[in-house]
């Protein structure tokens, strides 16, 4: 607990406060929810991209410990990362951008239109669920069009090779309380 708390005020002395980075876009519920343990666990940027804790593993052995301590230690710090390369991607392509546009637009059309009354079709109302999916299929053939399938494979190889290199050689923090642990010779 206390450890949360020193990493909260040197997130904070950085000028990284949980209200600066977390949007006001996002409603309360559980999403905004996670991001906020998300938020609350991150470790310090500094240490996370600190060049002389990068080494090469000594062996497989190490090499796996690696993997599984820096995922779990730095599994917030992943998520950020992930969620900046999705930007990144969407920033980039332009047709993305466009694609998006049409989708939310869609949706927000339907949401409007579901505020003023139900929409019926065929003599059937219409579930909102249903809007929405009608709102992706009529916005399908722009995703097509901008290659919406080899964004998202772009964005998780990217994210497999920079969250894997970084978890391989980055070296392990260690825990409080964590015992010696004697080589094998």
């Amino acid at each position: 607990m206390a450890a949360q708390k020193d990493q909260q005020k040197d997130a904070e002395a950085e000028g990284l406060s949980a209200t600066t980075l977390l949007p006001k876009l996002i409603p309360s519920g559980a999403g905004r929810e996670w991001l906020e343990r998300r938020r609350a666990t991150i470790r310090p940027w500094g240490t996370f991209v600190d060049q002389q804790r990068f080494s090469r593993p000594r062996n497989l052995g190490e090499l796996c410990q690696r993997l599984v301590r820096n995922v779990e230690y730095y599994q917030s710090n992943y998520v950020f990362v992930f969620l900046g390369l999705i930007l990144y991607c969407v920033v980039t392509s332009p047709m993305l951008l466009v694609a998006l546009a049409v989708f939310f637009g869609a949706c927000y059309i339907l949401y409007l239109r579901t505020l003023q009354s139900k929409l019926v079709l065929f003599g059937r109302e219409v579930s909102p669920a249903h809007q929405y999916a009608l709102a992706g299929g009529i916005s399908f053939p722009f995703f097509w069009l901008a290659g919406a399938g080899s964004a998202v494979f772009w964005v998780l190889g990217a994210t497999l090779v920079v969250i894997g290199s970084h978890a391989a050689f980055h070296q392990i923090e260690p825990v409080d309380g964590e015992e010696l642990q004697m080589e094998p010779v």
